[in-house]
């Protein structure tokens, strides 16, 4: 194909710096953003035939880079995957108040380890220790990172160097291929296995205990279920094998729920954190941005004497979280005191009780307004929703999506341009339509979801001008 109608760099810089906003852009910036489409421009038409565009077109590309290339490099999106705590996205969404606390402490100083009654220094954990405690009923607690690091601490300040007795139905891998049995050994434990994929038994514990033992783990396997032909040992069972052999007992419940999720109208199998300390549990481990619904953390809490020897550890200076982070954690376990204000309050919550008909009733309002859009057909299907993050896998929630069928475009061209927008939209591709579900898109984004398919439909026509 013939490029001589291609416009020059300078043509292009040109007409893009007579925007508002490239004009006050650097014009190095603007002249590489330009050479930059232009080269693109120009291997699609060689490789793949492409449409010829016009100057306006390109002109309005080198604009939307130039503009992506100043937004900050992390920006909001809206979630229409259907998946309520959604790993790629960044999982639980914070409560407003939770945000008000980030932002208030970020903006200046707090007293993250100095306490204000004595001036001494002082333990980060103690901003959210006494609510961990009084809502899990612990003695003690402490925070890290995120639970994969919580696991990691308490096989090497626990367990190092010794066996760390695991069900073979429980060495699970978590998300981006780390596996279980490779963090305990990272932290220098010796990983004893037992039972069957999908029967333990307390004798094969029994078994395994000898003078080497540290500590008998048991792990939520959150993110499958094996069904039917299955047996477990419960965790107040283990606790009494701990206490016979003097072997530590953790249990890892990963998602960290607080309390029973039955408020959701979901029948849950999760393990709750308050359940574990009561049926003797040495210490309980789980994540901060999942069931809990506050910001990325691993909490541990269990007895006094191992949290202080956790909290001494070289290795929990480089696990530590900031102000921010305590600031958020602290006002979302303050609303997990009250469970009617944790439901309203908290996203992960609020969204997973959204009523059915009023999702239908959103979807329908859309829908209207998109009728007549040329090229596009909408309509509003059920569709099913789930929790996420490894929790509750098999337990689906009744939603509905806005199914979009884009002939000219595809569905997948349509998934690509809804991603690409200036309000980024993530939705999934089934049956030849983009589905976009409901549940996990807050009420008021829906303007900018209007928005974003309106921009994503006008994208060929520009193209064409």
């Amino acid at each position: 194909m013939s490029l001589e109608h291609i416009p020059s760099v300078n043509e292009l810089v040109q007409r893009v710096s007579t925007t508002p906003p490239v004009a006050r852009m650097p014009r190095p910036l603007v002249v590489d953003a330009t050479r930059a489409v232009l080269d693109q421009y120009r291997r699609s038409l060689i490789e793949d035939d492409a449409a010829v565009l016009s100057a306006e077109a390109l002109t309005e590309r080198i604009g939307e880079r130039l503009e992506n290339e100043l937004a900050a490099p992390l920006r909001p999106v809206i979630n229409a995957t259907g998946i309520i705590i959604h790993t790629g996205l960044g999982r639980a969404p914070l409560a407003r108040r939770a945000v008000a606390a980030m932002e208030a402490v970020a903006a200046g100083y707090a007293p993250v380890e100095l306490d204000m009654e004595t001036g001494r220094r002082g333990r980060r954990a103690l901003v959210v220790r006494d609510l961990l405690c009084r809502l899990t009923g612990a003695e003690s607690a402490t925070v890290v990172n995120n639970n994969a690091a919580a696991l990691l601490l308490a096989m090497t300040c626990l367990a190092r160097g010794r066996r760390v007795i695991v069900s073979r139905g429980e060495l699970i891998e978590i998300g981006g291929s780390f596996r279980l049995p490779d963090i305990i050994a990272a932290g220098g434990a010796l990983l004893r296995e037992v039972g069957t994929t999908n029967r333990t038994r307390l004798a094969d514990y029994e078994r395994a205990v000898d003078e080497s033992t540290a500590a008998v783990l048991k792990v939520h396997p959150s993110n499958y279920r094996i069904e039917g032909f299955r047996q477990e040992v419960a965790i107040g069972t283990l606790a009494g094998l701990g206490a016979r052999h003097n072997v530590l007992v953790i249990h890892d419940i990963g998602s960290g729920a607080l309390d029973s999720l039955e408020h959701l109208g979901i029948g849950s199998s999760e393990p709750v954190a308050s359940v574990s300390v009561k049926a003797g549990a040495d210490l309980v481990l789980f994540s901060g941005d999942k069931l809990l619904g506050g910001p990325q953390a691993g909490i541990i809490v269990g007895r006094r004497a191992l949290i202080d020897s956790i909290e001494e550890h070289p290795l929990m200076r480089a696990m530590r979280v900031d102000k921010t982070t305590l600031a958020a954690l602290g006002v979302t376990l303050q609303l997990h005191l009250d469970a009617p204000t944790a439901a309203e309050q908290l996203p992960v919550f609020a969204m997973a009780a959204a009523p059915i008909d009023e999702l239908r009733r959103r979807g329908a309002r859309l829908a209207e307004r998109l009728d007549g859009l040329a090229g596009l057909d909408v309509t509003i299907e059920d569709s099913v929703a789930y929790l996420g993050g490894g929790s509750l896998p098999t337990e689906g929630l009744p939603s509905c999506a806005l199914v979009i069928r884009t002939p000219a475009i595809g569905e997948d061209d349509m998934l690509d341009r809804l991603r690409r927008g200036r309000h980024p939209v993530v939705g999934r591709a089934a049956g030849g339509a983009v589905w976009l579900d409901l549940r996990t898109v807050f009420p008021a984004q829906d303007e900018q979801l209007l928005a974003a398919i309106r921009s994503a439909m006008a994208q060929s026509d520009r193209e064409h001008k």
